[in-house]
Order: C-alpha cells, then sequence, then structure tokens
C-alpha cells in the first residue's frame, strides 16, 4: 500500500476528530479542485471514532464535487483473534490509517 501525506493541521486536544478532519480538508480545497478527475481517489483511512456521513456532508457545502475525487475508508478493527495472535488486549493501533493527535505540547498549551 501506498501511503502519502499530503496535508497537516494542529488543533487543541478538545476538537473532535470529525472537526479536525474537516478543519485540514477545507484548508486545503485548492488542492482537489485542482486534482484531475481522471486520477484515482484519494482514500482516507478512519478509525471507528469518525462518522463519514457528518464530514462529507460538512466538505460538501464548501465544496460540493469534492466526493468525486476523495473518499473516506473505515480501517478495519483487529479481532479477538488477531488480537490474541499477538498477545495483545484492548485497545490494538491500526498502522494503516491517517495520523492524529501525533505530537503532543509538554506544557499542555496546545
Amino acid at each position: 500500500m501506498y501511503t502519502q501525506v499530503f496535508f497537516t493541521h494542529c488543533t487543541r486536544a478538545s476538537v473532535s476528530d470529525d472537526l479536525g478532519l474537516i478543519e485540514l480538508l477545507s484548508q486545503n480545497l485548492d488542492y482537489f479542485r485542482a486534482k484531475p478527475m481522471n486520477i484515482p481517489k484519494i482514500t482516507i483511512l478512519l478509525d471507528h471514532g469518525y462518522h463519514p456521513e457528518k464530514i462529507t456532508a460538512a466538505l460538501q457545502t464548501l465544496y460540493p464535487q469534492i466526493m468525486t475525487k476523495l473518499r473516506f475508508q473505515l480501517a478495519p478493527k483487529p479481532t479477538k483473534a488477531e488480537k490474541d495472535a499477538l498477545g495483545k488486549t484492548g485497545f490494538v493501533p491500526v498502522a494503516t490509517r491517517w495520523g492524529k493527535r501525533t505530537f503532543k505540547c509538554l506544557d499542555g498549551t496546545m
């Protein structure tokens, strides 16, 4: 699988995942407007804390054609058997989803 970083965006920890992604993409709508229609859509893998319908609706109010160039896909959760095979329990990070909240300010001001 090919992964590429397109944009970065910092928010306060109190900003919801959905709103943070809406902000990031809405600040970069010119990229999507300029993206040719004849190349594959960009796929953004999300965890199950996101609400793709809510994100899509918000983005389409700003740029109605955005979903012709972009799609959201919920990343699969590891099954209990997969976790057991890895010797893991509870939350197990999924390697193939967009990175969020990668950095945290040490003094708590972000």
